[in-house]
This record gives C-alpha cells, structure tokens and sequence, in this order.
C-alpha cells in the first residue's frame, strides 16, 4: 500500500506512453491530474475502470482533469489497450515500475487464494501545484468517476 497522502508532494515521473510520447508530472503543472494505477491492461476490472473514465472523460475535462493510466505492461500491449476500447488518454507503458514504485502501489496482493506482488489498483489526484489532492484506494471500477467527481 501507498505511504503518500493527502497534502504530499506527488512524485516527480517520467515514462513513455503508448505511442512512445514521454510524460512527466511537470508536464502537468497548472493542471488537475488524475493517475490511476491499474494491475494490467485487457482485464475485466481494468477494463471496466478505463471505460468509466472514457465515458465519463468530457465531464472530467470540462471539470479540468487531465488523466493518465499507469500499468507495467509493455507499449505495445497498452496501445491494443488503447484502440480496443478508444481510450481518449494516455496509458504509461511502466515496465520498469518506476512510477509504479515512486507512487507506492507495488505489493503483495491476492487472488483466489493465491498471494502474489502486482500492481494495487489506487487512483491520485494531483492538484494545479504538484500536490497529492486525494488517495483512491476502494476503486469502483465501474464507477470509478464518480469516486473522482465527488
């Protein structure tokens, strides 16, 4: 689990996304920026939160948010991710898990009875001044726009 909270100062990052465009939390200043963290792309519940954020996207931007996805799967397989489902954001490609691992949401989970280290499905929202606004960790994948919109 995450150790950043509200009020902390969010992770400086970079990763490229993907079409191999680089992203950068500085790219963000002045912006609301929301980052959500998901296990791995083409999945029941990834794919459910992904397309709450898509059909809820205009709502979000006219409220200002931009939005970044975040997994550890290659490029390539977060741009079928992508086209599949006619993602209108950004997915960083974290195979490195650097972001993953500056934000805190690699550890130990569980699956039908088996443990095992991925990717905790937790949002962040990041204020216009690079600050941690509010931790998500109960994500809604259905609903997950809500949660944000609230």
């Amino acid at each position: 689990m995450t150790t950043l909270q509200t009020g902390d100062p969010a992770p400086q990052f970079t990763a490229k996304d993907q079409d191999g465009n680089t992203h950068s939390l500085s790219d963000f200043k002045g912006k609301k920026l929301v980052m959500f963290f998901y296990p791995k792309a083409d999945t029941p519940g990834c794919t459910a939160e992904a397309c709450n954020l898509k059909d809820n996207y205009s709502e979000l931007q006219k409220q200002g948010y931009e939005i970044l996805g975040v997994s550890a799967d290659p490029e390539k397989k977060q741009k079928k991710f992508q086209d599949k489902y006619e993602l209108p954001y950004p997915l960083l490609a974290d195979e490195d898990k650097s972001v993953v691992n500056a934000f805190g949401v690699w550890g130990p989970k569980k699956f039908m009875g088996k443990e095992y280290e991925g990717i905790n499905r937790t949002t962040f929202i990041i204020n216009e001044e690079g600050k941690i606004q509010e931790v998500i960790t109960k994500v809604k994948t259905k609903d997950h726009a809500a949660q944000i919109l609230d």
